[in-house]
């Protein structure tokens, strides 16, 4: 198997490279997903011909998909065998599956083979780790829920790789973390923040932040700490969609997946994804809930693969007032940038009208007082009429559910 992570590490890199030509890598793409559309999509029971073009197919969400999860994988493996199997491990037969944290309560399943798993393999070391390769390093994933998947990478000679339980409490593990002193540390921002702000004796050499969406107020002390440019994965239970560069730019994996970005106001996309390496359990035209705005800029990089400028949210947190919707990114810069002491922060929309600011302790009343107005201020000049309540709370680090700054908890 470990034969399919090389030969997985060596294309990404290939097909990838630098300064390779965006129309020929496009080529070339079009052709694979064209193979994929007429070969593999066809083998589960939710496509009954294969097709020529990926426009026949239909969009699916994650409800389509949860609720015949069978009919979307090859060894017909239902969504009640897989949580069951979960309970206690990861495997069905020669058949691996996963399941999501949940960020909005909504949990999502995978399944994916043996050989798929050490081809993600490859492909995640070629993004992250190619410079390193050649001499061990010491990984530690601190991530809710461990999975066969990352222990697939302590197979290989040159990776040490370690799994800490964020679910346990920081308190479990971090004695355990220090003596290992990772060179890599792939975690939650607002668990790299923690490990930042903290007096821990810590030295990576690359720190990669995963799973959550990056807040500059965390990035600056996270880079502040362990150097930058702090690198991000993009990743999910529908695959692998971004990796940062050495630069720090996000470029989307296009390699194994085919994005189509429908435009969202403010300049943002959203993407549907279909992944066409996958071939247990297929992800075509699959719509995520993300928002993604991209760079206009070429990266230093020259790699052909086209480059997000920032993971900004999900659609499930655009506030909408009656019709009229504000985007996770607006709000949170109107908070962050009225006073530069605001360290900590939540915005919910409770209510049609109802907007609660929720401040850390201690917070003086001209930062307090300058957040609650930049938040005011956003709205009026939408022409909204939105009650803002300020509240003051201990944020105290959440290690039971994803941080998510703002959050809509009304649906109306």
């Amino acid at each position: 198997m470990l034969t399919e992570t090389a030969r997985a590490f060596a294309s990404t890199l290939w097909y990838s490279r630098p300064h390779k030509r965006r129309e020929n890598f496009e080529r070339w793409q079009k052709k694979r997903l064209k193979t994929w559309l007429q070969k593999s999509v066809p083998k589960v029971a939710a496509y009954s011909s294969p097709v020529s073009r990926l426009d026949e197919l239909p969009i699916i969400e994650k409800a389509d998909l949860m609720g015949a999860f069978d009919q979307y994988n090859v060894p017909r493996i239902t969504a009640q065998s897989a949580w069951q199997t979960l309970s206690s491990g990861d495997q069905i037969g020669d058949m691996i599956v996963g399941a999501s944290t949940g960020t909005t309560g909504n949990r999502g399943l995978f399944v994916i083979s043996q050989q798929e798993q050490y081809r993600w393999l490859g492909t995640i070391l070629a993004k992250t780790m190619a410079d390193m390769m050649w001499q061990p390093q010491r990984v530690a994933i601190i991530l809710p829920r461990n999975t066969s998947l990352y222990d697939s990478a302590n197979r290989t000679r040159h990776l040490d790789l370690r799994f800490f339980d964020i679910t346990q409490g920081v308190e479990a593990w971090i004695d355990a973390l220090s003596q290992f002193n990772p060179t890599v540390i792939v975690a939650p921002p607002r668990i790299l923040r923690h490990l930042a702000e903290a007096d821990i004796p810590l030295s990576p050499k690359r720190v990669f932040s995963a799973a959550e969406t990056l807040d500059p107020i965390d990035e600056t002390i996270i880079t502040d700490r362990f150097g930058g440019p702090l690198r991000q994965i993009y990743m999910a239970t529908e695959g692998l969609f971004a990796v940062s560069c050495k630069h720090g730019t996000l470029h989307l994996a296009e390699e194994s997946v085919f994005f189509e970005l429908e435009t969202v106001d403010g300049g943002l996309v959203s993407p549907i994804v279909s992944c066409f390496q996958r071939e247990t359990q297929i992800m075509a035209r699959y719509r995520m809930n993300d928002l993604l705005r991209l760079s206009a800029n070429p990266c230093p990089c020259g790699s052909p693969l086209a480059a997000v400028s920032e993971v900004v949210g999900r659609t499930d947190d655009t506030f909408d007032f009656g019709g009229a919707f504000v985007t996770p990114d607006t709000i949170r810069d109107a908070v962050v940038q009225a006073h530069p002491d605001i360290a900590d922060f939540r915005v919910v929309q409770s209510g049609k009208s109802t907007v609660i600011l929720t401040l850390s302790k201690p917070c003086t009343p001209d930062v307090a007082a300058r957040a609650y107005d930049g938040l005011r201020s956003l709205f009026d000049m939408r022409g909204l009429c939105v009650n803002v309540i300020l509240r003051h709370a201990d944020l105290t680090l959440e290690t039971d559910q994803k941080l998510r700054r703002v959050r809509k908890d009304w649906t109306g």
